[in-house]
């Protein structure tokens, strides 16, 4: 491997570590909990809703970082697609609390991990939809 190469994998790792960085830190701005005070305080259901967030906006920047010959265009693509799913998630998520009474925030919020199992698998199931899209 050359040391153009190898100089490219850390530029492009460096750029998608960032984006990860701020799209969750952006996230984090509309739950209604503190995800970092939250799992300092051990609330498991919140850390693995985390997780699961963060394999879903992993795996959908590891598909257009896989399919573009072009850091701009994966990372634009990778910012179009975590606002997909953050709309998804919030129209799914108000209607499971309109239609079934279920508040997918208030429960992970409460130490619940089957909200958060659930919550979690709408980002993973819709990363896994987008990522077949790129």
């Amino acid at each position: 491997m050359a040391w153009r190469e190898i100089l490219a994998m850390l530029v492009w790792t460096g750029a998608g570590a960032i984006l990860l960085f701020v799209l969750m830190w952006i996230d984090s701005l509309f739950t209604r909990y503190k995800d970092l005070t939250e799992m300092k305080k051990g609330n498991v259901a919140v850390t693995t809703r985390f997780v699961m967030k963060l394999f879903a906006q992993g795996y959908i920047l590891s598909q257009s970082i896989a399919t573009s010959n072009d850091l701009w265009e994966a990372l634009l693509v990778s910012v179009v697609s975590f606002i997909i799913l953050f709309i998804l998630e919030f129209v799914v998520e108000r209607l499971l609390k309109t239609f079934t009474g279920l508040d997918l925030d208030e429960g992970t919020q409460q130490g619940m991990v089957a909200y958060a199992l659930l919550a979690g698998s709408f980002h993973v199931v819709g990363a896994l939809i987008l990522g077949a899209c790129l």
